[in-house]
């Protein structure tokens, strides 16, 4: 008995201090959200400024998430979708609104902002209707990451 009050104990202190230093790391602002990856290294802009968007996360993406933050082109299991470079977004069928809503679907939460972004630098254009999803979907992230913020 007196073995497990002393690694309860043991926790406890453990806990607490883990709990004290991530209060420090809130107040500076280099917590991270565990939701959304590691945290990439800081970018600067041309005028030397470190606040820029780094563009790895949704929450980052300051006003426009689409952005062209990176040139680099990604591909999530959607090589499939390069068929439909140059086409209007109003001009797809059902079927082929179909594809991009069972890719944008089966994405991680993570890689929503990067899918965008490379659907974007490979001259696709999203159906309006996933388009108008897609949104939803990146509004609703960063109303959590918000709660999140404010609960830290």
């Amino acid at each position: 008995m007196k073995g497990a009050l002393i690694i309860l104990l043991a926790l406890v202190v453990t806990v607490f201090v883990l709990y004290l230093f991530h209060r420090r790391d809130v107040r500076r602002g280099t917590a991270q959200d565990p939701t959304m990856g590691p945290m990439p290294d800081r970018v600067q802009d041309e005028d030397g400024d470190d606040s820029a968007c780094c563009g790895m996360h949704v929450t980052c993406e300051k006003d426009s998430l689409l952005a062209a933050v990176s040139e680099k082109i990604e591909y999530f299991d959607d090589e499939d979708l390069d068929k439909f470079v140059g086409r209007a977004s109003d001009s797809y069928g059902e079927e082929e609104i179909e594809e991009f809503r069972d890719v944008l679907l089966t994405l991680l939460p993570t890689d929503i902002a990067p899918w965008a972004r490379s659907i974007q630098l490979r001259g696709i254009e999203l159906p309006s209707e996933v388009r108008d999803e897609l949104l939803m979907i990146v509004a609703e992230a960063r109303r959590e990451a918000a709660r999140h913020k404010e609960n830290v």
